[in-house]
């Protein structure tokens, strides 16, 4: 064996020992680490879980900003039906209709 291939196995055995003494450091740091973290993570914040409890039992709506709302009773669903009194266009005998959007709670059409 060469004079070049023992200083390259002696470097190789340096680095080896030096892994493994990090490698055994880094795993005893860990193990201290996650027996004190475990402990940590335990705990609930009780005042976090409540206040998003109660907001999920609220059922928050959504804003109405940009949507279509009854005038007579402020809902904001609506079913879509054809206004036969308003022709927008006829081709072939195919009509094609205006479209009259009704409140499904009090049942008055949209002004929207």
């Amino acid at each position: 064996m060469s004079e070049f291939e023992q200083k390259v196995l002696k470097l190789l055995e340096s680095i080896d020992k030096k892994v493994d003494k990090l490698i055994s450091s880094e795993i005893s740091r860990l193990r201290a680490e996650s027996s004190t973290h475990a402990k940590t993570t335990t705990t609930i914040p009780v005042a976090a879980v409540d206040k998003q409890e109660m907001d999920d039992e609220q059922g928050e709506k959504p804003s109405v900003e940009g949507r279509r709302v009854c005038t007579s009773c402020g809902g904001t669903t609506f079913n879509t039906v054809e206004d036969k009194t308003l022709l927008l266009h006829s081709m072939g005998g195919v009509k094609i209709y205006a479209k009259k959007h009704i409140c499904k709670t009090c049942g008055e059409p949209s002004e929207k």
